[in-house]
């Protein structure tokens, strides 16, 4: 018997090209059912370009790829019907109320009469809208926007959900609550498609891919891409007015590359054994506000800056 899960999202050798522009340069994947996939990469990546296809809003110039077992190319409007997409504008309507756009989306996707309400009530009880339903959209803060866009994608309760930056602009804690609404559906099955340039937010995914350049650089699970694309150690350098020196440490025979991480420098070393005295010897001498110097597990930011800086360096000639 086979026990492997089903594949929700198979592409191959997908492109699109815009004129002269390659925007996603033959790309393949595959995303488990049920999963939370993620799709990284800094903007102007092809993320949304990619995420726009999968969703039959753009047709590909080349490679092929289904969505829930329909055809990219030739099924775009039953894909649209088996999805919920949630854009990174929310794409919402702001002169409706809350409950307004609800009913809209409730029509778009061919709720029946006699489930409306009891639908609608569903998407307020999850995005906790109860006491902005009568609002005018436009009146609400983008994390209830946030809210009210997810639970618009989710009226229809499709199997698979595309969100494509979807905690762009708002706050610390909203993105938290809603990476939790994200990890309970995907715990009931409901396969995850999530676009993002924030790294900290990669490590709710079960997968993931980095994307640079319109191509794939990186692919596997969180610790996957800690252990098989970062070959080097991570250094985390505590000292007073970090960004002062950062230019000065990227010097160093003994950093590949040295980079801010919150008010502290993380700097990739070709071995950290050597690396650490010789950075501290270097910043003592110039009389610095040393606090620590330690190897570190990477983050997936360290990662992602090392696969770009890795990518650069190969195609600098090219």
């Amino acid at each position: 018997m086979n026990n492997a899960p089903e594949i929700a999202v198979s592409v191959r050798e997908l492109e699109k090209r815009f004129g002269d522009f390659t925007a996603v340069n033959k790309v393949t994947f595959d995303v488990r059912q049920g999963e939370i996939f993620g799709f990284l990469g800094p903007n102007g990546a092809g993320k949304s370009t990619t995420i726009r296809m999968l969703c039959g809003i753009y047709a590909p110039t080349s490679g092929s790829g289904t969505v829930g077992g329909f055809d990219i190319i030739r099924e775009q409007n039953l894909i649209k019907e088996h999805i919920g997409y949630m854009s990174q504008k929310f794409s919402l309507y702001d002169d409706l109320t809350v409950e307004e756009n609800i009913d809209f989306y409730s029509g778009i996707y061919k709720i029946p009469a006699q489930e409306r309400q009891a639908r609608k009530e569903e998407v307020i009880r999850l995005a906790n809208l109860e006491d902005f339903r009568h609002r005018p959209t436009k009146i609400i803060s983008g994390g209830w926007k946030q809210r009210l866009a997810l639970g618009c994608a989710l009226i229809h309760h499709p199997q698979m959900l595309f969100l494509d930056e979807p905690t762009s602009g708002v706050d610390p804690i909203t993105r938290a609550n809603f990476w939790a609404i994200i990890k309970d559906l995907a715990g009931k099955g409901v396969t995850i498609f999530v676009t993002t340039h924030y790294m900290d937010e990669a490590e709710n995914c079960n997968r993931m891919v980095l994307i640079y350049h319109g191509t794939i650089i990186a692919m596997g699970t969180p610790e996957e891409m800690k252990t098989k694309f970062m070959k080097s150690d991570v250094v985390e350098i505590v000292l007073a007015e970090a960004q002062n020196w950062i230019d000065d440490l990227g010097r160093l025979d003994v950093i590949k590359e040295a980079a801010l991480f919150g008010s502290n420098i993380h700097a990739v070393v070709y071995e950290a054994e050597k690396a650490i005295p010789a950075i501290t010897a270097y910043l003592s001498g110039r009389g610095a506000e040393v606090g620590e110097i330690r190897k570190i597990m990477p983050s997936l930011e360290d990662v992602f800056v090392s696969a770009i800086e890795n990518y650069d360096k190969a195609h600098e000639k090219s």
